[in-house]
């Protein structure tokens, strides 16, 4: 048994390494034929290499031949428009020698007419002496001539001749200074009854107080000192600016803000309001509210306006002519509000345009753009009917509404049913019993012709009426005006109000010049 195994396991051994033997033969032979497949894919890929790089090289001496071919079409391209340009500018030479010389000799054929213009010049005013000189002769000759014949003298035949036409002339002239006289009579008491209605008119009393004044309420007194300021600056920043004069009295937790102009004295109540809840009240803080609240209230008319438009349903309307219907609301015509008075006549226009069987949109279109021009005063110089007519122009308004502009005020015949419907409406709203008071309108007109006196001088920014007419502020560039110029302009508006405007007592102008520096730190 024990042989049996030996025998086996030495089988097994040499059949193992004969096995060995035999794989380790085969492995060998596969190793030599990689190998040789190796060494032909790299004889291929090498010859692979050597096609492409010829290739390349052929490539790039294609692409060098035609950079050089475009190079060379470009420099002869270049060289031909150089000297196209420079053939251009020989012509131009040319031409501007050959102007040249042709204005040259205008210029010496000017000058050669000049001269014989100039000694036939000369030469006429040596013929007028000559002529003048025996002109005086032949006139001395004939006065001695006549003098002789008279056997006067020139003085007393003169003196002769006076006397004789002042004896014919007596009558006429008593005639005449007795003429003269009874006019100098009747114009005086006219004046004098003229002036009597004017300074009885004039007296507006607790009237233009309550027409003109807003009443700014407080907390507590102790504001009022807040508002004045340090020596003044804040009460007089306030007043500069917005053109209002604010009267700080004894009336307990209130102040009043005064100005014949609704829209600035508006603007005025609201920044005092604004500075009065936000507490700090300086003259920086100031300018920047007061620039917030004018801002909104122009934003603040163009949206009244154009509500205004939408609700009466009149259709399209232009935004410049929205934004002065909003205006309106701060203008008043003879304490009447302007705003108030077109739409009452916009409605009975319309109303009474449809009973007539005309259009009603039209006429309440017409009656609310009739007193436009309004709005416009404050800022232009003419009457409201022309700036009206021309603004309604410029934003292509039908002609109906311009002929009602002009009609209500009987500046042109009425053309239209809507237009005679608007003049109609227009008199019954001013007829009205307690619409309008006179007075009011007098006082503003000559608030404003101040205002307007002021601002025509060269140098100033800003005029403002205050203290209800009885003084005014001149607010002037302090780069364009000095200090001795702006003594003598408030000495030429003086001079020019007592002349252009009549007004009871006396106006103060105060001319102010500030020279303001302002640097940023960064």
């Amino acid at each position: 048994m024990l042989n049996e195994l030996l025998s086996g396991g030495s089988v097994a051994i040499v059949s193992g390494v004969v096995g060995f033997l035999i794989s380790k033969k085969i492995t060998a032979a596969n190793f030599e034929i990689y190998v040789e497949q190796a060494k032909a894919k790299a004889i291929a890929i090498d010859n692979e290499a050597q096609t492409l790089l010829e290739r390349a090289h052929l490539k790039s001496r294609e692409i060098e031949m035609e950079a050089k071919k475009q190079y060379e079409s470009a420099k002869d391209r270049a060289k031909y428009d150089l000297h196209q340009r420079e053939e251009a500018l020989v012509v131009q030479e040319e031409n501007f020698k050959h102007y040249k010389q042709t204005e040259d000799e205008k210029i010496k054929s000017q000058n050669s007419v000049l001269k014989s213009k100039q000694h036939n010049l000369d030469r006429n005013e040596n013929s007028l002496d000559v002529l003048k000189e025996k002109y005086e002769k032949k006139l001395d000759e004939a006065v001695h001539a006549v003098e002789h014949s008279a056997g006067m003298t020139k003085e007393e035949a003169k003196t002769l001749l006076l006397k004789n036409i002042e004896e014919k002339s007596r009558a006429e002239i008593s005639h005449i200074v007795r003429k003269y006289e009874n006019e100098a009579k009747e114009e005086g008491e006219k004046k004098a009854h003229f002036i009597l209605a004017q300074a009885t008119s004039r007296f507006a009393g607790e009237f233009a107080s309550e027409r003109l004044t807003n009443l700014v309420y407080l907390e507590n007194d102790e504001l009022k000192g807040r508002i004045i300021g340090k020596e003044g600056r804040n009460i007089k920043a306030l007043e500069t600016l917005m053109g209002v004069d604010i009267v700080i009295d004894d009336t307990p937790n209130a102040i009043l803000v005064s100005s014949f102009n609704l829209y600035r004295r508006a603007i005025a109540t609201k920044t005092l309001q604004l500075l009065i809840e936000d507490g700090r009240i300086q003259p920086t803080r100031i300018e920047e509210i007061f620039k917030k609240v004018s801002d909104e209230f122009e934003a603040g008319i163009l949206a009244e306006g154009e509500e205004l438009i939408a609700d009466m349903n009149i259709g399209v309307m232009h935004p410049e002519l929205m934004k002065l219907i909003g205006r309106l609301r701060y203008r008043a015509s003879y304490g009447q509000n302007a705003l108030a008075h077109t739409l009452e006549v916009a409605n009975l226009a319309g109303v009474m345009a449809a009973e007539m069987g005309g259009d009603p949109i039209l006429a309440k279109r017409a009656g609310l753009l009739h007193d436009i021009g309004k709005a416009l005063t404050h800022d232009h110089d003419g009457n409201h009917v022309d700036l009206g007519a021309e603004v309604c122009n410029r934003y292509n308004e039908s002609e109906v509404i311009i002929n009602a502009i002009y009609a209500h005020h009987g500046q042109q015949e009425i053309n239209s049913v809507e237009c005679g419907a608007v003049c109609a409406a227009d008199a019954l709203s001013a007829a009205r019993p307690g619409a309008r008071r006179e007075v009011l309108e007098s006082f503003l007109k000559r608030v404003t012709e101040i205002e307007d006196i002021a601002s025509s001088h060269a140098g100033v920014r800003q005029s403002y009426a205050i203290n209800a007419g009885r003084e005014v502020r001149v607010i002037v560039n302090a780069t364009l005006v000095n200090d001795d110029e702006s003594v003598l302009m408030a000495r030429e508006i003086a001079k020019e109000i007592e002349e252009r405007v009549q007004y009871p007592g006396e106006i103060k102008v105060n001319v102010i010049r500030e020279s303001r520096a302002v640097e940023f730190a960064k």
